[in-house]
């Protein structure tokens, strides 16, 4: 699974808009929104929040594990 693919999953399986993800994370709504559509990365600082405000591995947010 793509991180991208990843982040939409969690997101919506929290039942959260992209831009009360990018409230609650300090992230921009457009940054989450690209990385769902695959147009671009995210950085390393992002993955880390991404994966503390989930409760999730860093590799499971990159999708390398399940």
């Amino acid at each position: 699974m793509k991180f991208g693919d990843r982040i939409k999953e969690l997101r919506t399986a929290n039942n959260l808009s992209q831009m009360e993800l990018a409230k609650a994370t300090g992230i921009s709504q457009s940054a989450i929104a690209k990385w769902e559509l695959g147009k671009t990365e995210p950085t390393a600082s992002a993955i880390v929040t991404l994966a503390n405000y989930f409760n999730e591995t860093t590799d499971y947010i990159l999708g390398l594990s399940d």
